[in-house]
This record gives C-alpha cells, sequence and structure tokens, in this order.
C-alpha cells in the first residue's frame, strides 16, 4: 500500500498556479483587495476612464493568478469563507470598473433629479467664472467662453462623481453576490462532476 505522504507529494501542481499553494493565492486576493481600496478611496473628483483600466487590470488578475480551494458543502467550510473574500473584491474591482460608465450614461445610472441639480450647479460655477474674469469681456471673449465652458464642465463632473461614489456600493454589491454564486454554482458542478467520474 502507498504512504499517503508519497501520493500528495506526487501530485501534480495545477497549471498557472506557479507551484503556490491555496495560502499564498489568497494573500494575493488580499493584496488586490487592498489595491482596489485604495483606488477607490485616493480618488478625487470625476471617476476618469483610467479607473476603468485599474478595475479590469484587478480583475484580471483575481480571475487568473488566485485559486479557490475545493468545493465542500456547508457554511462553516474553508470553501465559503474564500468565497466570500473572493465575491466581494471582485465586486469592489467592478465598481470601480463601472464608475466612470455610471457618471457619464444617464441610460445606465439615470439619477434624473441628481442629473439636473448638477447642471444647474455647472452654470452657477460658469456664471462665477465670468464674473471673476469679466475684464476679458472686450479683450478675448473667445478665452472666457472656453474657460466658462471648462469651470462649468468640471462643476457638473464633480457634483456627478459624488453621487455616483455614494451608490457604487450598491452596485459593488450585487456584483458580489452575483460573482459568488456564479462561482459556488460551477465549482459545486465541478465537485460532482469529478466525484461521478471516480466512482
Amino acid at each position: 500500500m502507498d504512504d499517503p505522504e508519497t501520493q500528495e507529494a506526487a501530485r501534480p501542481v495545477p497549471v498557472g498556479t506557479g507551484g503556490h499553494s491555496v495560502p499564498a493565492a489568497q494573500a494575493g486576493v488580499i493584496g488586490i483587495g487592498l489595491a482596489a481600496v485604495l483606488t477607490f478611496a485616493l480618488a478625487e473628483g470625476a471617476w476618469e476612464w483610467f479607473a476603468s483600466y485599474i478595475g479590469l487590470t484587478l480583475l484580471a488578475v483575481i480571475s487568473f493568478v488566485s485559486r479557490m480551494p475545493p468545493w465542500k458543502p456547508g457554511l462553516r467550510s474553508a470553501y465559503v469563507r474564500v468565497l466570500i473574500a473572493y465575491s466581494m473584491v471582485a465586486g469592489l474591482c467592478v465598481a470601480i470598473v463601472l464608475a466612470p460608465v455610471l457618471q457619464r450614461s444617464a441610460w445606465l445610472f439615470p439619477m434624473p433629479g441628481t442629473r439636473d441639480d448638477c447642471r444647474a450647479v455647472g452654470r452657477y460655477e460658469s456664471l462665477r467664472t465670468e464674473a471673476a474674469l469679466g475684464n476679458l469681456t472686450g479683450r478675448d471673449s473667445a478665452a472666457l467662453a472656453q474657460a466658462r465652458a471648462i469651470r462649468r464642465h468640471d462643476a457638473v463632473a464633480d457634483c456627478l462623481a459624488s453621487t455616483t461614489t455614494r451608490w457604487l456600493p450598491l452596485y459593488g454589491l450585487g456584483a458580489s453576490v452575483l460573482v459568488g454564486l456564479g462561482a459556488w454554482a460551477i465549482d459545486r458542478a465541478l465537485a460532482r462532476r469529478e466525484a461521478g467520474a471516480t466512482v
């Protein structure tokens, strides 16, 4: 009869893990989560498209580098704990990816009252700019018009960004639930298929 320790040592390492154990992979997940949190916390002003790139990069890392432990039934299993952490980090990354789109797309994130209010804020800032630079009217009206347009755009973007940020946790939570349920269903199906193949 073969020694169990010898069998364990001879078991091939899954492709793509680079020889890392599950705890090492989970350390990577923690690092990804911290990077996403820092991105979210340090974001100032309007959400720019670079945030989407960061979120996509983090999603790629968590999808192709981290590894889930084998599926096991029971809410207190190690699998469920890792799944919760995995899905929450993925949801946060999805929220970062969506933030610039939500800010700019009324069809995806309507908030009609807020958008109208933000436009009013933009008009107010445009008037303030005109009052502050009124002496340019006779000299360079084009420069004054451009300054007003830029200030109006920035004020509207900042206003919409602050509202988007307040709603992002809801979108992130929804994405976390979807990712968790999807990963759980796939891992459960794979585990049952492997169990059926060994019978």
